[in-house]
This record gives structure tokens, C-alpha cells and sequence, in this order.
């Protein structure tokens, strides 16, 4: 158990950044603890952490460490507690990788209600929009809308269809014109979401119309792209959340009907080793029951 207690004690100074905050959260004293450190970074041979007389760093070494602990510490937790303990008693770690604004507009909502449910575990988010192998990258829920992406050794809940649009101010189409075909882009100011790339396709009467655009403006937040299509500055593919309010109030005008834009899917994935885990299971029925059957800004 000495080799766990000493990833327990890193895992806490390295999250509160200090060993007194540290000691604190376990109930230790600050000797213990730093010892406990001392001890890890002996057995492991390399320094975990940077120290100076106001602040805890990790070193590289500590945080390749960091990430591959947690799991693995989450995991013997849970062989500790059992599965029969009480769900409002559930404690872990969650790192989660979620999108950028469907968390801003959405998902912060079901981040902060599972936190009041689970007090005890802590969650750290990590906003990014390209896809994520959770795996490889440490996370243990990874949100997002995937399209070709797929991993090995991960289970997939797929959550809801994420419906986008082509759109332009009114005053854009005012000045350029309507649009009549995909390939009438290449003669427009184009506002790209880089995740997602700049070939736009479009669903034809005969099948998939793939354009390649140059853009005007490239961007990987998608919430800019929108603010830069409301002044005015050319057209984007936007998703429905962002833009559905704003296409109401007029600021926003859909373009090309006729050629729509093929569906996302929005898919929430996690390690095999983490899906079980009591605080994963709880996280993803969170997410299920707020984004299925229809996402709420679809309703």
C-alpha cells in the first residue's frame, strides 16, 4: 500500500499545488506528506515537482506521471470502496474533455447539477473542439462531434444528432448576393471552423457536393466565427445551438435550402478500464438524460 498512499499524496499536491493544502485535504500532517512525495520520487528516480519557497510546480516527468496515475488510482479506489457503496458517496477525479462553446452554451449546466449531486468528485474540464482518443490523451469522458473519428480500447454512448447550417448576415448577402450552389462559395468571403476543415459538404439531389474553401477567416472557436458572420464578414457553417436565436432575431439568414448540411454526432467516449467506473457511469446517464432523444435547443 506504500506505493499507493505515495501516488495519493502526489495526485493531492499536485491538484491543490501545495503540500500544506495537500496535507490538509487528507487529514495528514505536512511532514507525512512531503515524505510520502519524497518517497515516490526516490522509487521513480526522477523529481515530480519543481519547489520554491511560493510555489509547487510539476516538472514534465510529473506530469506524464500525473496523467497515468489518475486512472489507475481511480480505478483501485474503487476495488476499495466496492461496488455497493452509496452513489451520494461516490468520490474520483473526472478529467473530461468537452467542446468549447457547447459547453459555454449547454453543458456547464449539466457539469455544475452533477457536482451538486456528487460533492466528492472533482472535475477538471479541459475545453478543446478536435477530436480526442481519451486513451491516449488521460481523459475520462471525451465530448464531442465526431465524424470519422474512431479509437480502439473506448466505449462510445452517442448522445444526440448536432444539426448545422450555412449562414450569412443580411447585409452580407445584401452586398454579395444569393447563393444558388455550393461552388458559388468560392467566390465568397468564407469563415472556416478548423476542426472540422475546409472542405464543406453539402447533401445534392444525387448525392454529396464536397467544396474546398479558402477562407477569409479560419478559426478553431466557433462562437468568433458567429460573431464575425453577424458584422458581416462573409458566411459559415454554423451549429444550431449557436445560431438558432440569432437566425430568429434576423441577425442571421440560412443559405442554400436546397443543399443541407449533413449531421454530426455527438458522442461521449471513455476508456474500457474508466466506463464502469461509478462516477463515468453517473457523468454519461447526466449527459444522456439532458442531450437525448433531442437536444434541447432543438426542442
Amino acid at each position: 500500500m506504500d506505493i499507493y498512499l505515495n501516488f495519493k499524496a502526489f495526485q493531492a499536491a499536485a491538484s491543490a499545488g501545495s503540500f500544506s493544502r495537500a496535507a490538509r485535504e487528507l487529514g495528514l500532517a505536512v511532514s507525512v506528506l512531503t515524505k510520502r512525495v519524497n518517497q515516490l520520487e526516490h522509487q521513480l528516480q526522477v523529481p515530480l515537482f519543481e519547489r520554491t519557497t511560493r510555489k509547487l510546480t510539476l516538472t514534465e516527468a510529473g506530469r506524464r506521471y500525473l496523467e497515468r496515475a489518475r486512472p489507475v488510482l481511480a480505478d483501485f479506489d474503487d476495488l476499495l470502496t466496492g461496488p455497493a457503496r452509496d452513489a451520494n458517496a461516490i468520490g474520483d477525479v473526472l478529467r473530461i474533455k468537452a467542446p468549447t462553446s457547447l459547453t459555454a452554451f449547454h453543458l456547464r449546466r449539466v457539469f455544475d447539477a452533477y457536482q451538486d449531486d456528487y460533492p466528492k468528485v472533482r472535475l477538471e474540464i479541459v475545453l478543446m473542439d478536435r477530436a480526442v482518443d481519451p486513451v491516449l490523451e488521460g481523459f475520462d469522458i471525451s465530448i464531442g462531434a465526431h465524424w470519422h473519428a474512431t479509437f480502439a480500447g473506448v466505449a462510445e454512448k452517442p448522445l444526440c444528432p448536432l444539426r448545422r447550417i450555412l449562414c450569412a448576415s443580411p447585409d452580407y448577402v445584401a452586398r454579395h448576393g444569393q447563393l444558388k450552389h455550393p461552388r458559388d462559395l468560392l467566390d465568397h468571403a468564407c469563415l472556416s471552423f478548423m476542426p472540422t476543415g475546409n472542405v464543406w459538404t453539402f447533401q445534392g439531389r444525387t448525392g454529396a457536393v464536397p467544396i474546398e474553401v479558402t477562407p477569409h477567416l479560419s478559426s478553431n472557436d466557433g462562437q468568433m466565427l458567429v460573431d464575425a458572420a453577424v458584422q458581416g464578414r462573409g458566411v459559415t457553417v454554423a451549429s444550431t445551438y449557436i445560431v438558432k436565436d440569432l437566425v430568429r432575431a434576423g441577425k442571421l439568414v440560412p443559405l442554400l435550402p436546397d443543399f443541407p448540411i449533413p449531421d454530426l454526432w455527438i458522442k461521449a467516449l471513455s476508456p474500457m478500464r474508466r466506463a464502469t467506473a461509478p462516477a463515468v457511469v453517473a457523468m454519461m446517464d447526466r449527459l444522456e438524460a439532458f442531450l437525448s432523444p433531442q437536444p434541447p435547443w432543438d426542442v
